[in-house]
């Protein structure tokens, strides 16, 4: 894996989870910015997934088993859409901390696949 790419998820992950949470203290619900931002963080899980795949594909094994990693990484890549559409239908502040939740067990799960990996 690439750690530079996990990083960099883990820590996009975390300020969007600290922005949204700044909103939902604020008593406001998820906007437009803040999709705009779940987005962002998303092509970045998306990255991470495509760049495993290829990894994967490529011959190279993580340390703790091929199908865990993969499982960790739909997941991830999962994680914050699911949580974008629950938004939507909960548009008062609780809105905002479930996609402030979702946005910290992303990095939960960016410190756990460089585990899985061997990092």
């Amino acid at each position: 894996m690439l750690d530079a790419l996990t990083l960099a998820t883990g820590v996009a992950a975390l300020l969007l989870a600290a922005w949204c949470g700044w909103a939902a203290y604020r008593d406001q619900p998820t906007k437009d910015w803040h999709f705009i931002g779940m987005a962002v963080v998303s092509v970045l899980a998306l990255a991470q997934l495509v760049i495993g795949i290829v990894q994967l594909a490529r011959g190279e094994e993580p340390a703790q088993g091929t199908t865990i990693f993969v499982a960790y990484l739909l997941g991830a890549l999962a994680c914050l859409p699911a949580a974008g559409f629950m938004s939507l239908a909960e548009r008062t502040r609780w809105g905002s901390v479930t996609v402030a939740a979702a946005a910290v067990v992303l990095a939960v799960l960016e410190v756990r696949l460089y585990d899985i990996w061997g990092g």
